[in-house]
């Protein structure tokens, strides 16, 4: 593999991401633009905590209740246990993942996705979220999936970052079009309609360079246009299917919508 260059010196979404959840895989630069945004925004690491424990239900959700065997997680982010592959190979072990990331510090990490259990597969994309007609296309998810067959696939705090709502819809469907019916889309994205004053923690990152959007409840579900969602629809990340843990947070606390929804 060719050096990759991480930028150290410019603040990174996804090590950013991984300081406020207590990682180590960050730098300067990262922890002081993460520090300046929590000023305004204290409720972010909270919000990202929910987050990944949305993920670690959803997934679990997928492959119990809905039976799903292959899954897409695209803006991977870099590997926390559990990460999707471990969740979703322990209800089903030959279940197959593709990743794929962008990020040149994923990519670094990548092989810490890549370890799944003898029976499944797991796969590595280095893509971008904007071109998935590439993810689509490559040998990596041709040689895992298999199309005539569902696959559930997870947008989950990336579609903040593609500001243009068209562009968003484009990217989903995009992802879709070729799916089997009974695939499965499940996403989630920042909001601010919980905690209005927080929008000024969104301008603080536009403003380092991690632009993003704070869609409303409407623009979430509209997300969601030609699919079935299933109960409870799109609900903030904390109330979706809940666990004892999610049931003790302030709806003021998360500012991260949810859902998932299904292909017929």
């Amino acid at each position: 593999m060719n050096p990759v260059d991480l930028r150290t010196h410019i603040p990174h979404p996804a090590r950013i991401y991984d300081y406020l959840l207590g990682g180590k895989d960050n730098f300067q630069a990262d922890r002081d633009a993460a520090n300046r945004i929590v000023e305004d925004w204290p409720t972010l690491p909270v919000s990202m905590r929910a987050n990944r424990d949305f993920m670690s239900r959803v997934a679990h959700y997928m492959a119990a209740d809905l039976g799903m065997r292959q899954f897409l997680d695209v803006g991977t982010g870099l590997p926390t246990p559990p990460n999707l592959h471990e969740i979703v190979q322990d209800v089903t072990p030959d279940a197959r993942v593709v990743y794929a990331d962008n990020d040149p510090i994923v990519l670094v990490h990548a092989r810490a996705l890549l370890t799944g259990t003898p029976a499944g597969r797991t796969a590595y994309i280095d893509a971008d979220l904007r071109d998935p007609g590439k993810i689509l296309g490559s040998a990596e998810l041709t040689d895992t999936l298999d199309l005539t067959q569902p696959v559930a696939v997870s947008l989950l705090a990336i579609l903040h970052y593609v500001l243009d709502d068209q562009e968003a819809q484009r990217i989903i469907n995009t992802l879709l079009e070729p799916l089997a019916p009974g695939s499965v889309l499940a996403l989630s994205t920042a909001t601010t309609d919980t905690a209005p004053e927080t929008s000024q923690g969104v301008a603080v990152a536009n403003a380092q360079g991690i632009t993003s959007k704070a869609r409303t409840r409407a623009e979430v579900e509209a997300l969601f246009t030609g699919l079935a969602l299933v109960d409870p629809g799109v609900a903030l990340v904390h109330r979706w299917r809940p666990n004892p843990q999610a049931g003790t947070l302030d709806d003021t606390q998360v500012q991260m919508y949810g859902g998932v929804a299904i292909k017929r």
